[in-house]
């Protein structure tokens, strides 16, 4: 038998192949389908079942286009939804055989009312494996808030209650030495302490997950779940119903996106559809130049889930600047959150922009240091802190006012267009994008500061309000 978890980091997300006796199942495979058809070819394997935990909220599943490919068939757990497509919606407890192993789904609701889980047994009859989707993760549970963002009626309330019942009632008397594979990992917006780790014994879960722990009551459970978590961002009840209902195939997606444009083919396309230019080099390579009007979100970041945070509009028209070779990777990640609509990118990049003498823009960008002195000339200058409100609360220079680019429409309005302000974030990669953002919306007096808040502690020339205690850096 063969489990592999295939897990994706800009997503925090695990994938899984099973394989016993020459056939496979697919669990919460990923939008782009063809690296697990291409391990079952590999392995002279035959794709039976796609097994789904729940309607994904933070990307587009791979479920459609891989039943369609392979012709396996689509598991859900119970739930009442119509979906868009063929599958098997399967009872509790119902049993899978896959060659000479079983796989048995376990309905666990709480995260969503159909969320499950699936118990693999090998060959032999031994439980080996428990597929815990957002049930379960390393360290933390499932976040109980997001199906009534689809469905009204459900408070976070009652679907947390839910979880409880089903962590104690159908996960917690299941063996110790189980291996436990979540779907997500730390990272991920469908959790609040989730582990850097993917995988762990059931054992060590029931010992060291705060909402696992012995004595702790249902009423107690509800009130620390619940406690701390921040709207969810925008583009997840979308994706959910993608997820439901269905979604263009991304051979369809990807043949969309791939078209090389010209400088001019770029500029007409831009003013004629009123597309987004989303800019994903380095935060200090777009600094230096770029499209008038065009956003920087970073391909090498938590790319996928900023964009799905920053893009309000799930069927917005992008055209994309990249790196050159990078441009299939960007159509890719957009469409794993459900952004199927770009439309082209600039042949040659912003080289090419540039050679055709087209308008470029700016924005400034200094150093730690060269930030410090003109805070020591300056102490009432406006700075920016772009981070979470979390990071922010941690410790933060004394005299910045938190803007978090996860509410950028809020946070702007807390700036000042007439006036300069100092923007950083952690390391850069956000205070650029939200640098950007409010630069294509007429705030042109933003500078930022490179290295962000790790540069600007390190420098040592700050003061740091460390949990609302002012200490004074030497």
């Amino acid at each position: 038998m063969i489990i592999e978890q295939i897990y994706t980091g800009c997503l925090a997300q695990g994938a899984y192949y099973i394989e016993s006796d020459s056939e496979a199942a697919i669990i919460d495979p990923l939008r782009e389908v063809q690296t697990y058809i291409d391990m079952a070819e590999k392995r002279n394997a035959a794709i039976k079942y796609i097994f789904e935990t729940h309607f994904h909220a933070d990307f587009v599943s791979g479920h459609v286009d891989l039943a369609n490919k392979t012709g396996a068939a689509i598991v859900y757990g119970p739930t009442k939804m119509k979906t868009g497509f063929e599958c098997i919606i399967a009872e509790d407890e119902q049993v899978f055989k896959l060659g000479r192993a079983e796989i048995k789904l376990i309905h666990t609701p709480g995260h969503t009312m159909e969320s499950s889980c699936y118990l693999l047994k090998d060959e032999e009859g031994k439980e080996r494996a428990l597929f815990t989707g957002d049930t379960l993760f390393i360290g933390d549970v499932g976040r109980p808030d997001l199906a009534q963002h689809v469905i009204a009626d459900l408070t976070e309330e009652k679907l947390a209650g839910y979880l409880f019942d089903s962590l104690h009632n159908k996960i917690l008397p299941l063996p110790d030495d189980i291996i436990v594979y979540p779907a997500h990992g730390a990272g991920s917006a469908c959790g609040k302490k989730m582990s850097k780790e993917t995988s762990d014994t059931l054992g060590n879960q029931k010992k060291n997950n705060y909402a696992l722990r012995p004595g702790l009551t249902k009423e107690a459970f509800i009130k620390e779940i619940l406690s701390g978590l921040t709207p969810p961002p925008g583009y997840f009840p979308k994706n959910v119903l993608m997820n439901i209902y269905g979604y263009d195939s991304i051979d369809t997606v990807l043949k969309r996106g791939s078209k090389a444009l010209g400088v001019r083919e770029f500029e007409a396309a831009a003013n004629e559809t009123g597309a987004l230019i989303l800019d994903t080099r380095m935060a200090g390579e777009f600094s230096k130049g770029f499209i008038p009007d065009s956003v920087n979100i970073g391909i090498d970041g938590s790319f996928a889930v900023w964009a799905g945070t920053l893009i309000p509009d799930i069927k917005q028209q992008i055209l994309i600047v990249a790196d050159k070779g990078r441009e299939q990777e960007v159509i890719t990640r957009l469409a794993r959150v459900g952004y199927d609509f770009t439309i082209g990118y600039l042949d040659g990049g912003i080289e090419a922009w540039k050679n055709a003498g087209m308008e470029l823009d700016t924005i400034p960008n200094i150093t730690a240091k060269e930030f410090a002195e003109i805070e020591s000339l300056y102490p009432e200058i406006n700075i920016l802190d772009v981070r979470k409100k979390s990071e922010y609360d941690s410790e933060h220079i004394s005299n910045a006012v938190n803007t978090p680019l996860d509410y950028i429409n809020d946070s702007m309005l807390l700036v000042d267009k007439n006036k300069t302000c100092y923007v950083h974030c952690s390391g850069g990669y956000r205070s650029m994008s939200f640098a950007s953002i409010l630069k294509a919306r007429g705030y042109n007096n933003l500078v930022n500061v490179y290295g962000g808040f790790t540069a600007i502690k390190n420098s040592g020339r700050f003061t740091i309000t460390d949990y609302a205690c002012p200490v004074t850096m030497l």
